[in-house]
């Protein structure tokens, strides 16, 4: 571990003279600036279950093996994740960092409500070497509900009384969907600790009943986690939880709150895990940092003073060294990691136990997620207001195309490109840009706007960032409103070609799609952001429309 960055290393000091990881290991919510009795008490007090998570899950590592064995006995081929956030994003780091071992099932993580994804996996899976892994902590989030309700229709049509073999629950105890797993005879529930955090689960149930699965190495993924909590149990400089969490905190007070995390081109998707967790957890009360980590790296005149950065290098590859150079050279903060691949455990414990001590930095409540609940709460009041009317709610539009219609109560202009060149000239120093896509997967447009922000950050040395709905929300979506009001967003959306019903709702997904992206909009207004929706009239032209788009809003 090398740092370049003397505030870190001051930062680290302070907290090992407060004793801060010995207080974090004996649950003493003062570390995070909790009053007791305090709502941020109850609740750092019930997620804490992560930091003992190797003793909680070894007594259940030959089950989940044992349970992997007899599906790939049973000739499953094909293995489909319904999850969100921390139940779904760590699975597919692991399947993507160790691939998919012999005769063990493909995995497709499926975290959406488009439903062109949706009906495509039902229409490709083979529904008796099929397994349905249904994953939501909570048991009650829509996403994962829709899904689960849309392909038990199809596979019990397929199967009949035979579909609850081919369905797996993973939540905690007591929730909706364990007893709607029960009532359906699902092949296996793996109830998972109540006290650990969606986005701190990634050692849990959560990460190793998907990783067994695919035949991933789970009792060394366990074992690296292990090894690595028992280092983070140091009171000193070797601690690597501790080195980075500081890096993290040090930063943010010194106003460089755009945490870019160059990765090792094989732990590439590590990077979405890694923004989840760093983002939800720090981003509330106007302050935390916003990880950029699908961003390819420049030179040091690209950047402004809010960034700071941290590369992670494996044993068998690095990110670009002639780059980190430059950037440490011109005075960057950088903080130099390495890892193998097989301790892939070991950065899941790593970062989340950074993430508790950035939050003491702080002295913020870094297992909480307060702003996420308004979105979903806008979701669901437009969607009664579809089942009132058969139709959502439309604001009126604020400039308009042959290809393109835009909305913003910020901005305004003659034409849409106009109305974006506002949004674009309105960056200032430490302001960022987000883009929001709700388009298909397939549509092409993410590779358009990877060159439309590499031009918005050559122009502006503005940091920005690519999620994609409705994954965000369980991501970023806490930073965008619970962060610094530093925000442009580019909300996109497109109709979609077909409509899906979803079973038992009253709705179809693109109508489930479409409120839950207008429903951040308005959220992302509530709280002052500056915002634009682009919706894209022909969806089978995103990409052309976006670039021609923005070329005309830069230009």
């Amino acid at each position: 571990m090398k740092i370049h960055y003397p505030a870190s290393i001051d930062t680290a000091d302070s907290l090992i003279h407060q004793q801060s990881v010995q207080r974090i290991w004996d649950r003493d919510i003062s570390v995070w600036g909790a009053a007791p009795g305090s709502a941020d008490a109850k609740s750092i007090q019930t997620r804490l279950g992560w930091l003992d998570v190797a003793h909680t899950t070894a007594s259940e590592l030959s089950r989940v093996i044992s349970f992997a064995n007899a599906v790939k006995g049973d000739g499953i081929r094909s293995a489909y994740l319904l999850g969100m956030g921390g139940s779904s994003l760590c699975a597919e780091v692991i399947a993507s960092v160790f691939g998919i071992s012999e005769d063990y099932p493909r995995l497709t993580v499926l975290d959406t409500t488009d439903e062109k994804a949706i009906t495509t996996a039902a229409n490709q899976c083979n529904p008796r070497e099929t397994l349905f892994i249904v994953a939501s902590k909570s048991g009650g989030t829509v996403e994962v509900a829709s899904m689960e309700r849309f392909f038990w229709a199809h596979m019990a049509a397929a199967l009949g009384q035979h579909a609850g073999r081919h369905f797996v629950a993973i939540t905690d105890p007591g929730t909706a969907l364990q007893k709607l797993a029960q009532s359906r005879g699902y092949r296996d529930i793996f109830v998972n600790p109540a006290d650990i955090g969606g986005r701190f689960s990634a050692l849990s149930l959560f990460g190793l009943v998907p990783a067994a699965v695919i035949g991933a190495p789970v009792t060394k993924l366990a074992a690296a986690g292990k090894v690595m909590a028992d280092g983070c149990r140091q009171e000193n400089h070797t601690n690597a939880g501790l080195e980075l969490g500081a890096f993290i905190g040090a930063a943010i007070n010194d106003g460089r709150n755009k945490l870019t995390v160059a990765l090792s081109p094989r732990l590439a998707s590590l990077g979405l895990w890694i923004e989840q967790l760093i983002a939800e957890s720090t981003g509330k009360h106007g302050t935390g940092t916003l990880p950029v980590v699908d961003e390819p790296l420049g030179s040091p005149d690209e950047y402004g003073d809010d960034r700071a950065f941290v590369a992670l290098a494996t044993e068998v590859d690095e990110p670009d060294p002639h780059k980190l150079r430059a950037l440490e050279v011109a005075g960057h903060p950088l903080l130099r990691l390495t890892t193998r691949i097989d301790d892939l455990g070991s950065e899941f414990f790593r970062w989340e136990f950074a993430t508790a001590i950035a939050g003491a930095v702080l002295r913020i409540n870094p297992f909480d997620e307060p702003n996420v609940a308004e979105a979903k709460d806008k979701t669901k009041s437009l969607l009664a207001a579809y089942a009132a009317n058969g139709r959502l709610p439309q604001p009126g539009a604020t400039a308009e195309s042959d290809a393109v219609t835009v909305f913003s109560k910020k901005f305004s202009g003659q034409s849409p490109a106009d109305v974006v060149r506002a949004a674009i000239s309105s960056l200032g120093a430490s302001d960022y840009v987000a883009f929001l896509s709700y388009l298909a997967g397939d549509s092409g447009a993410q590779s358009t706007i990877a060159n439309i922000r590499a031009a918005i950050r050559a122009r502006t040395r503005s940091a920005s960032t690519f999620g994609v709905g409705p994954r965000y929300l369980h991501s970023t979506g806490q930073f965008h409103k619970g962060g610094p009001n530093t925000l442009v967003a580019f909300v996109i959306t497109a109709d979609d070609e077909t409509n899906t019903e979803i079973p038992e709702a009253g709705y179809t997904f693109s109508v489930l799609k479409r409120a839950q992206a207008l429903g951040d909009t308005e959220t992302l207004e509530a709280h002052d952001r500056r915002t634009v929706r682009i919706h894209i009239k022909n969806a089978r032209d995103a990409a052309k429309t976006l670039g021609d788009l923005f070329g005309q809003a830069l230009s």
